[in-house]
């Protein structure tokens, strides 16, 4: 049995107006128009729904049983196929899931945190970590944003750019390049280090941009998050090179240094990404908004 819903506004109308001319005028359409619909909503359900008394019309027992249930039912129609945008934050109950990588959590997730908790009280993050493969929970619904350096692939991944930073040389004070008066790409490639890489790679895109130089590196030992690379180099006379705005913080907390890179590598982007089905979800959007300002604030 198919259905037509119009048919459904037609008949709240019908009852709440008791006459075809009130409905018509309720509802914009004209009253021909209007006695159709009344004539197929009898069809349907077998029943007069308005008699004529006189110059009046009356609803019958079933119109008067089932007024209540029609306008229950056309509201929550209307909710579903014209859902309210507005968002009342100090309501708002949620768990948000972000997987964003270690160092933009330390960066931008006390600041995202605390204005969350200001305007949404009802509203939780859950921070998780980042995976050692490539996972779909952003397709699945299981994760809400990611923010990381990778630019989305997928067509129904969307992807902001939120900045771009340049790369350094992190190293312990005492360390033989801090003590250097310069830091050349001979002293650079002799050096050993560590990389950062949550898949344990020991290569990256400076690897090859240093052999297009005609050099290569030694590389010791690898490490999960930029947080254990940066103490591994605090301990030891290893380096690392790591995108600026994300390493400086920690560095400065452990007493490290900064060196400048010595040759043109290109600068490590922040996305911020989340899957299609929220573009217009009024929460998420309130949240990518807050997101996109914690992390380009401390990207910058």
């Amino acid at each position: 049995m198919q259905l037509d819903l119009n048919l459904l506004a037609a008949l709240d109308a019908l009852l709440d107006e008791g006459s075809v001319a009130g409905a018509a005028e309720r509802l914009y359409v004209t009253a021909p128009a209007m006695s159709r619909s009344l004539g197929r909503i009898r069809r349907t359900t077998g029943d007069q729904i308005l008699v004529r008394t006189g110059r009046t019309m009356t609803p019958t027992p079933y119109a008067i049983a089932v007024r209540e249930q029609v306008h229950e039912l056309l509201q929550q129609v209307q909710s579903v196929l014209a859902p309210s945008r507005e968002l009342d934050l100090t309501t708002l109950e949620r768990t948000f899931t972000l997987r964003w990588h270690d160092s933009l959590v330390g960066l931008g997730g006390p600041a995202l945190l605390a204005e969350v908790r200001r305007q949404a009280p009802g509203v939780r993050l859950r921070f998780i970590a980042e995976s050692s493969t490539d996972t779909p929970e952003l397709r699945r619904g299981e994760v809400d944003l990611e923010a990381n350096a990778n630019r989305p692939t997928q067509s129904d991944i969307r992807g902001e750019l939120l900045a771009e930073t340049g790369h350094v040389v992190v190293v312990r004070p005492d360390h033989p390049l801090a003590r250097a008066k310069a830091v050349t790409l001979a002293r650079y490639a002799e050096a050993e280090h560590i990389t950062i890489s949550r898949r344990g790679r020991f290569d990256n895109a400076l690897d090859g941009a240093l052999a297009q130089l005609g050099l290569t590196r030694r590389v010791v030992a690898t490490a999960p998050t930029e947080a254990a690379g940066l103490r591994f180099v605090r301990d030891s006379d290893l380096l690392v090179t790591a995108p600026e705005s994300t390493t400086r913080p920690t560095a400065a907390d452990l007493g490290l240094v900064l060196l400048p890179l010595p040759f043109e590598l290109p600068s490590a982007p922040v996305y911020l990404s989340w899957h299609q089905r929220y573009d217009t979800d009024p929460a998420h959007a309130w949240l990518r908004n807050l997101a996109r300002a914690a992390l380009t604030e401390a990207a910058h």
